[in-house]
């Protein structure tokens, strides 16, 4: 399995832009380790072609949140889940709902 979580960096930190470079920073940091290190036994599931694509980024009250954007079986997305919780990441809820999740053309 690809594991592949991106970085949704912010552009607005105001009033401080050097605070706001730091936090991206530690925002692709984090995102690196969730991939490279966190869900590293994830990359031995399934075919090598299937893939777990994961958003990060921060809530208005800058916690880490994440969230899965394509479909994944029940029990890759709980573990993500569980490892993300472990870390103190939240649940990115969104009221949108997502386009990539659920839809297969036929």
């Amino acid at each position: 399995m690809t594991v592949t979580v991106l970085a949704i960096l912010e552009t607005d930190f105001i009033p401080d832009a050097s605070l706001g470079k730091i936090m991206n920073e530690k925002l692709k940091k984090e995102a690196a380790a969730l991939q490279d290190v966190h869900l590293k036994e994830l990359h031995t599931l399934g075919q090598h072609s299937d893939d777990l694509v994961i958003y990060m980024s921060y809530n208005p009250k800058y916690k880490i949140r994440w969230r899965v954007v394509n479909d994944v079986p029940a029990e890759v997305e709980g573990f993500v889940s569980k490892i993300c919780g472990n870390l103190g990441y939240i649940v990115w809820k969104t009221a949108a709902i997502n386009l990539f999740k659920g839809v297969h053309k036929s």
